[in-house]
């Protein structure tokens, strides 16, 4: 500040004309100012001009140091009758551009309409704001100035917002902490029910001694950008969160979290019964059954009142007639609905939570079917549902209602695969004079999955038994086909009595032939080749045991001591592989042997690096325990699984559990023969007495006539040694061996013949007859019942 005279010198000055000219005030007193001046000439025309309104100019002052200094400065003329004739106010230019920039950017703000200024006090009294008391839901009148409303928050806003802001305006001021873009419900009190959103940066006011005086609050509203966000987030997360699963009720799941709290503050989902089952659904009619597969939120912030997850319900007529068509049901106002409509105890429960105030019934709509409904509602706390929801909830429905279809379509499949291949096994339990079969089929937790796993039981001749388990390469209904086609040809090559190893091989050589003429693979391969098989024979008389396997891992023992072991048999190549021949294992097996036949899954799943050592071990542990429990072989079997199976398989698994028997000593007779003619009446005999001890005598005449002409046609034909044998078991079994491989072929002898009528004979009088290949030749054998003998 300078004080001059008349002349233009300088009567007086503040101490900050150091920071100006570098000269002290004492210096500069008395020296005029023209002189501090780097354009003399200005100063002395503005000294000159007549008095009048403050001159304002633009110069530069020299600095001691010879450095030119800009400023601006406001010239005053004083009033005549002292000395003292102008008041010059000096600043630097930046500072002064930076002092007219804040009065300019101040104005500015308190004459915005669309950002809003609001300045409060340290009692959080408004004493400022820019907007007019429209935008606060106010009428100007005459008490209240129409920028300066002058009121608390609470009387603006909806209570929770209020005390929403109040906080945080509380907290600036304490803290001195600002708060920048917070976004926030901002209704009012006129229109609660309107969505309003702001967002908001609040800072704290202070004096020159840093005392807090208040806070200032810049605001704007976005509440299209927010709604725009959060429709944007929903859609995304129904894009990426739905249909990642073909479970159906996870799929639902995911909808209702999508979906509370962000757009609702309840949610259900109701789904018919045909959708569980993989049943095309049919047309959403009255009555249809829908069970509410989940609710949100779950637990005890669920109604009470309302139905809850897992209750089966039912669509009446009115809400039938309103979801058929496949479009949204929106209930702005759920008391209103309430009086229009017969509440009656079950409606209630379906559709109106007693807090609710607004709902949304979205039908579940893919394909042209219904396949369940939505049901969405809104406490009074938020905005009711409107029109323009809609459009929102259908985009979400539609690709939920997709993700369910194809959960369904997915269950469908699964189910006929599944179905299919559980009705190609046998029954679950066998049980024999052999043995006490039973089988278990786990399927995998996916239809890809799902692949030709199977075991059989197969009864032999001679009161034998065969177990059979094996495994298709592949996964669906093809590898399913293939397991049916392999077992049955198991079972007819059973049927002809073939070894363990030239069954197999009999096998292999069908694998390669139906690999030769069904369709490819897309990798080239075939599903039929890679298959896997392990046959198992068991003779209760003599206890033996013989197996052979094609790529199949072979089965754990346990003893009569209950100690258990993987039998040692060394697996062949897997069928339609080629290269070694399958090597044969025979072991003796006591009376109350157990044997457990697998699948590689059982014991490779959940295996680091395929290493199925210790799953395996497990399984032999599972086995002696539920051996030395005493459990039948069901018993076994679950427990195996329980023990071994620790979580959902990726691939099927079968497991085929066997409890082996012995005949008694008494319940067979065998004796032995030279090829002499005489001898045909010498084995008539000991069957007549052997009958006669078994109580057997009905069953004599028809004995002694097989004996007689199985007997004559191995001396006429093979000669010694001949065999015989009688077994008394579910049928009596009659069998005659002899060292000829030639096998009996039955044919009808003409008038004129005068033999040849032997085996025609015996398959007339037996209920079952054939033959089989032995290790010295072959055996002939039949069976009668025993029926009323028992």
């Amino acid at each position: 500040m300078f004080v001059l005279d008349g002349r233009g010198a300088v009567l007086r000055c503040t101490s900050s004309v150091l920071d100006l000219t570098g000269y002290s005030a004492e210096e500069i007193r008395g020296r005029r100012m023209a002189g501090l001046a780097a354009d003399p000439g200005l100063w002395e025309g503005v000294l000159g001009a007549a008095p009048g309104k403050p001159s304002e100019i633009h110069t530069a002052l020299r600095h001691r140091d010879g450095v030119p200094v800009e400023v601006s400065a406001e010239v005053l003329t004083l009033p005549d009758g002292s000395g003292a004739r102008f008041l010059v106010c000096a600043v630097p230019s930046a500072l002064g551009r930076r002092w007219t920039e804040d009065q300019a950017l101040i104005r500015a703000l308190f004459t915005q309409s669309r950002i809003g200024l609001i300045i409060r006090n340290t009692d959080l009294m408004t004493t400022r704001v820019n907007l007019t008391p429209e935008f606060f839901g106010l009428s100007p009148g005459p008490g209240l100035p129409p920028r300066a409303p002058g009121m608390r928050l609470s009387e603006l806003l909806v209570p929770e917002d209020a005390a929403a802001f109040e906080e945080r305006f509380r907290g600036v001021i304490e803290t001195g902490e600002s708060l920048i873009d917070w976004e926030h419900s901002a209704r009012l009190l006129r229109v609660p029910d309107r969505e309003r959103v702001l967002s908001v940066s609040i800072f704290r006011l202070e004096d020159p001694h840093d005392r807090a005086i208040g806070a200032a609050a810049v605001f704007t509203d976005v509440t299209e950008q927010s709604l725009a966000r959060r429709r944007m987030s929903l859609l995304h997360a129904a894009a990426t969160r739905l249909g990642q699963t073909l479970d159906i009720v996870r799929n639902a799941e995911e909808l209702v979290r999508i979906l509370v709290p962000d757009f609702a503050d309840l949610a259900c989902v109701d789904l018919s019964d045909t959708v569980f089952q993989g049943r095309e659904p049919g047309v959403f009619a009255p009555g249809t059954h829908l069970r509410r597969v989940v609710v949100g939120p779950e637990g005890d912030a669920w109604p009470a009142e309302m139905y809850q997850r897992g209750e089966t319900l039912r669509a009446r007529d009115l809400e039938s007639d309103v979801l058929r068509d496949g479009r949204p049901f929106l209930v702005p106002d759920l008391a209103a609905l309430r009086e229009e409509v017969d509440l009656d105890a079950e409606r209630r429960r379906l559709a109106f939570p007693d807090a609710a105030t607004s709902a949304l019934i979205v039908p579940l709509h893919a394909r042209g079917h219904v396949l369940g409904v939505l049901g969405l509602w809104r406490n009074g706390s938020r905005t009711p549902f409107s029109d323009g929801d809609l459009p929102l909830v259908e985009e979400i429905a539609s690709r939920a209602s997709l993700s369910v279809e194809n959960a369904r379509r997915y269950t469908s499949e699964l189910r006929t695969v599944e179905s299919l291949q559980r009705s190609l096994l046998p029954p679950a339990g066998v049980e024999l004079s052999a043995a006490e079969t039973a089988g278990v089929y786990v399927p995998a937790g996916t239809a890809a999955g799902v692949g030709g796993c199977w075991y059989d039981v197969i009864p032999l001749s001679s009161s034998r038994v065969a177990f059979v388990i094996g495994d298709v390469a592949g996964h669906g209904l093809g590898a399913t086909a293939t397991m049916g086609r392999l077992r049955t040809a198991v079972q007819t090559l059973a049927d002809l009595d073939l070894s363990p190893e030239e069954l197999l091989t009999h096998l292999d050589d069908l694998v390669l032939r139906l690999s030769a003429t069904e369709p490819q693979a897309g990798d080239g391969e075939s599903s039929v080749v890679g298959a896997t098989c392990l046959y198992c024979v068991y003779d209760p008389v003599t206890g033996r045991c013989a197996m052979a396997s094609a790529g199949h891992p072979p089965p754990v023992l346990a003893g009569t001591g209950g100690a258990t072991r993987c039998v040692d048999l060394r697996p062949g190549p897997a069928l339609g592989m080629g290269g070694m021949p399958f090597e044969p294992l025979e072991v003796h097996l006591g009376p109350g042997s157990v044997l457990a036949f697998y699948t590689s899954e059982l014991v490779a799943h959940g295996s680091p690096r395929g290493c199925a050592d210790d799953q395996l071990k497990r399984l032999g542990e599972g086995l002696e325990n539920a051996v030395a429990a005493g459990d039948a072989p069901t018993g076994i079997g679950r427990a195996l699984l329980d023990h071994v199976l620790t979580e959902p398989p990726t691939d099927d698994v079968a497991l085929l559990v066997a409890k082996v028997r012995s005949l008694p000593d008494d319940a067979t007779a065998s004796w032995r023969f030279t090829a002499d003619p005489t001898v045909v009446g010498q084995a008539r005999e000991l069957v007549t007495e052997q009958l006669t001890t078994w109580g057997l005598e009905e069953l004599t005449f028809t004995t002694e006539l097989i004996v007689s002409e199985l007997v004559t046609n191995a001396i006429r034909y093979a000669g010694s040694p001949i065999g015989l044998r009688l077994i008394r078991d579910k049928a009596l079994i009659c069998e005659v061996s002899d060292p000829s491989q030639t096998q009996p072929h039955l044919r009808r002898a003409r008038l004129t013949d005068e033999g040849g009528r032997g085996l025609f004979l015996i398959a007339q009088i037996a209920h079952r007859w054939g033959s089989r290949y032995t290790s010295s030749g072959k055996t002939i054998w039949t069976e009668q019942p025993l029926t009323g003998f028992l």
